[in-house]
């Protein structure tokens, strides 16, 4: 089915929310500077689901706004706000929280603070367990002080990137990880830019890993290998911390991206094909 569209208004920025499907609701939402397109490409066409990702802001099609900083509980708070804007009764109802990397954040954020609404949570390529401005998120800190040095010229700004011990130690082990981030460089509007790369990079999803290990619902973590922004050891720790967690390694995204993303689409149809039905949103727009 084809993916609709409309705009959510948070703050003054007009915020992108797309959908697919018809059924249970799944909020699944893109990784730092991704969007719908990065989600649709990790979910599964499974019928029965109703998925829906909000671009956050400054992120795809999304407005960046005023509010400032950036940061996962700020992405979280639009998000909560866009799926409930989806059905009459909102409140009395429940979905499955997922997304990839900043994306799993979010998610893992909403399934702490609000559980009564999130029933079962899909973590895909986690960079955070708990704590905030871990070190494999530097390297984007690090590009928001290039841009911010080179205000203006976005060639100087990536030159000083590139020169970077960040940049060279990413080039050694991880070049898929440095190519990701050398593409900010090429984005219209650095300055916005940078406050998003600084403010997340610092943050963190605002949970303990006591409030984590007390999650009491289906959770699948699914990490790869080849990747120093996502490491595999973190997203098995982060699968160890809850109780009957479900941990999938698929092959490495930096080998091959579609075999990667067709074996997380097969991971998450199978873990939501595994649960048990519930009360939900049901998908179409009003």
């Amino acid at each position: 089915m084809s993916p609709r569209e409309r705009r959510i208004e948070r703050d003054g920025a007009r915020l992108r929310l797309v959908e697919a499907g018809e059924g249970a609701a799944v909020l699944f939402q893109h990784g730092l500077g991704g969007d719908a397109a990065q989600a649709e490409g990790n979910f599964p066409d499974a019928a029965g689901w109703h998925r829906l990702t909000l671009e956050c802001r400054a992120q795809g099609q999304s407005e960046p706004g005023a509010t400032r900083p950036f940061g996962i509980a700020m992405f979280a708070d639009d998000c909560l706000s866009a799926i409930e804007a989806t059905t009459e009764a909102a409140g009395a109802r429940s979905f499955v929280a997922g997304g990839v990397s900043m994306g799993a954040a979010i998610a893992l954020r909403l399934a702490v603070t609000r559980s009564d609404l999130v029933r079962a949570l899909v973590l895909v390529r986690p960079a955070w367990i708990a704590e905030p401005a871990p070190v494999n998120m530097r390297p984007y800190a690090v590009a928001a002080g290039a841009m911010r040095a080179h205000p203006g010229d976005r060639d100087a700004a990536r030159a000083a990137f590139a020169a970077s011990p960040e940049a060279r130690r990413l080039a050694e082990v991880s070049p898929d990880n440095l190519a990701s981030l050398a593409g900010f460089f090429d984005r219209p509007d650095l300055a916005s830019t940078a406050d998003l790369l600084d403010g997340v990079a610092a943050d963190g999803p605002g949970v303990t890993r006591a409030e984590i290990a007390a999650l009491r619902l289906p959770v699948l973590v699914v990490g790869n290998g080849e990747d120093d922004v996502h490491p595999l050891d973190l997203a098995r720790e982060l699968s160890g911390l809850v109780p009957g967690a479900a941990f999938v390694e698929v092959p490495p995204k930096a080998a091959d991206k579609g075999v990667h993303q067709a074996a997380v689409r097969r991971a998450i149809a199978d873990f939501l094909a595994a649960l048990p039905p519930s009360s939900s949103f049901e998908g179409s727009p009003r």
